[in-house]
């Protein structure tokens, strides 16, 4: 009977738990980049908040009077400080809409009709950072120069004279589209990259939607993201232009710091660490902002995967087996 009535397989002996290194190798493979990841850190913070609590505490500590904050209560009231920022603010949002304009449709058509041209509209929104601001703001001086004596019987006169206005100077927000290129064009690749353009086109014209309307109401959605980083770093392009605007006689923010820095030193470095924690402020909500886009965005539904429950065992049959065998006995 005992021979005949079925047994169940032997388990399998259980894994092994991994035994610990003697010498504590992993451990120490683990903590070695952890400890140079802080090294890193450390030094880098360093290198940058020494140069800045520095400059603070020579704005705030004056020899003889002790601590005193009138670098930063006199800001406001300064002279020329509400114009030159009104006035960098401007060209900066006039120089965003520009570089959006003329780069936005230029990398959806070669997307989408001309991907061959590609590296060729790379290579000419990259020729900003070879040309050093001197030279191009060089030539931009001479072509000054130079039109008003040739079109002085023109209406061409009229132009080379309005985009010097100094309450607006047009050629500044020029100059800055060229300057600015590099960045756009970084940030505008990076997220038509992250998006199927083509399908999305094609979707929205099969459903009847114009050219106009695909990229307004279809493209431009899909690149928040990337539009608010091009313009963030066009600000802060244009906020801390100095050279070109400096050489052609103009008076933005940026050079208003230079030029009050002759009198107010501590006011200009007080100013200055402003506009620095400004940007910083503007950084860290435009990286927030992207991540509660990201965040937001439903993920697709998963699919269920195949059911690995093992099937139902059949009936046993063993006790029925031993009965029948023990009943004949």
């Amino acid at each position: 009977m005992a021979a005949l009535t079925p047994t169940a397989p032997p388990a399998a002996p259980a894994p092994a738990a991994p035994r610990k290194a003697r010498d504590g190798g992993t451990a120490r493979t683990r903590r070695r980049p952890r400890v140079w990841r802080g090294v890193v850190l450390f030094v880098a913070g360093l290198y940058f908040l020494v140069p800045l609590v520095s400059s603070f505490v020579f704005t705030v500590r004056v020899p003889g009077q002790g601590l005193t904050f009138s670098a930063y209560t006199g800001i406001l009231s300064a002279e020329g400080f509400t114009r030159s920022l009104l006035l960098s603010l401007g060209l900066a949002a006039a120089t965003i809409l520009l570089s959006l304009l003329l780069t936005v449709p230029a990398l959806v058509a070669v997307r989408l009709g001309a991907p061959k041209l590609a590296p060729l509209v790379e290579i000419v929104c990259m020729l900003p950072l070879v040309v050093p601001p001197i030279a191009l703001v060089t030539g931009v001086t001479t072509v000054l120069r130079w039109g008003p004596e040739h079109f002085s019987r023109t209406p061409l006169y009229q132009t080379f004279l309005a985009v010097q206005n100094e309450s607006f100077p047009i050629v500044l927000v020029l100059a800055y589209t060229v300057l600015a290129l590099p960045f756009v064009y970084r940030s505008l690749d990076a997220g038509l990259r992250a998006i199927d353009v083509p399908t999305l086109v094609e979707a929205a014209r099969n459903c009847g939607a114009s050219r106009p309307y695909v990229i307004l109401r279809v493209i431009l959605p899909n690149l928040r993201s990337a539009l608010a980083g091009a313009s963030f770093l066009t600000l802060a392009l244009v906020l801390g232009e100095f050279t070109i605007a400096s050489l052609l006689g103009f008076q933005p923010f940026a050079v208003w710091i230079v030029t009050v820095s002759g009198a107010e030193a501590r006011m200009s470095v007080a100013v200055s660490l402003l506009s620095l924690l400004i940007t910083w402020v503007l950084l860290l909500v435009l990286s927030r902002a992207g991540a509660r886009t990201s965040a937001a965005t439903p993920a697709p539904p998963a699919t269920p995967a195949p059911s690995t429950a093992p099937a139902p065992a059949a009936p046993s049959t063993s006790g029925n087996v031993s009965g029948n065998i023990s009943g004949k006995e």
